[in-house]
């Protein structure tokens, strides 16, 4: 038996998805209030729903009886700062619960952790597995989480615990819908007129699922592994995500000082109305950071030839406007 946490998410119902469509019998876990994704609701022969949660230590063991194999998907995402505290503590126990339960277990885990979690290269040099996030000087309450997640997961590897790692860069594709990378997406649709100077990687969310099942089909253990398909500044994105909408790209550089100005903007109207803010220093600081990634060693283990972002961009702003 198989088990996918998190297959309520995105990546995990791709996760879920492939293995099916291979003949496998999945046990996927879900929250007692989180619906099951319409993309998987055709596959009902082999996939069972448990409701279970990382938090939750008897729900997570009983969610485990009988299975060899596990995939975790299951982690909280924000880049809020009101969210950071928490965020860290329920991604870092739910893990070590985790890794608890497949070492007890002998279970093989595939645990997804993320590029937030890897250090910054040198400037014009590519960001490889060997980059070490430096914890004291990390201000993003999610690379934190994502990093000590992965202690967690190492933890257990040097207690015995047969496991990968795998660090994809942004995940894009069309059952995002809105949400994560699909919300930048809707913003330029919406007629986005700012850019950041920025770069980052980028991944089809059907390439990272076929990557976590390639390695843990393998004999390969105790490494980690960055997926991402290619590296594109944030001006040639939103330009290439504009074109395919068939509206105006953005034209305007927003430069750091400016959003540095955007955020505490975002701050002060959060403290009036009392809300949470439309965007973080974190977040705002990120935009303009340039981080490039090397894909040569998921490339050399698996074999895996990267969907390219075009058509990839060109699937999401299908999705979108028909979804509008």
């Amino acid at each position: 038996m198989i088990l996918v946490t998190g297959a309520t998410g995105f990546l995990g119902s791709e996760v879920a998805k492939q293995l099916a469509l291979r003949g496998n019998h999945v046990r996927c876990t879900k929250r007692s209030t989180s619906k099951i994704p319409i993309l998987l609701t055709q596959f009902s022969e082999n996939i069972e729903w448990v409701e279970a949660d990382l938090m939750d230590i008897f729900s997570l063991g009983e969610a485990l009886d009988g299975v060899k194999q596990v995939y975790n998907c299951a982690a909280w995402v924000s880049l809020k700062q009101a969210d950071k505290e928490a965020m860290i503590n329920a991604n870092i126990t739910g893990t070590g619960n985790l890794v608890n339960l497949c070492l007890l277990n002998n279970i093989r885990l595939v645990h997804v952790s993320s590029v937030a979690a890897i250090g910054q290269a040198k400037p014009g040099e590519l960001t490889t597995e060997k980059h070490h996030l430096d914890q004291a000087t990390e201000h993003d309450g999610y690379a934190i989480s994502k990093l000590e997640s992965e202690m967690e997961v190492w933890r257990g590897i040097a207690e015995g615990l047969d496991a990968v790692i795998v660090n994809p860069s942004i995940i894009i594709g069309a059952n995002a819908g809105t949400e994560g990378s699909g919300a930048l997406f809707e913003t330029v649709r919406k007629g986005l007129k700012f850019y950041t100077s920025g770069s980052m990687g980028f991944v089809d969310v059907t390439d990272v699922a076929k990557s976590m099942i390639a390695l843990m089909n393998s004999n390969i253990q105790a490494e980690r592994f960055i997926i991402s398909a290619e590296n594109r500044n944030y001006k040639e994105l939103t330009s290439e995500i504009a074109n395919n909408f068939g509206i105006k790209p953005p034209a305007i550089l927003a430069k750091p000082w400016m959003m540095e100005i955007v955020w505490r903007g975002a701050a002060l109207a959060a403290f009036i109305t009392r809300g949470a803010p439309a965007i973080d220093k974190v977040s705002a600081q990120a935009a303009s950071n340039v981080k490039n990634f090397d894909n040569s060693k998921i490339k050399e283990a698996t074999g895996i030839e990267f969907k390219p972002l075009s058509e990839s961009i060109k699937e999401v702003c299908a999705a979108l406007s028909h979804q509008n």
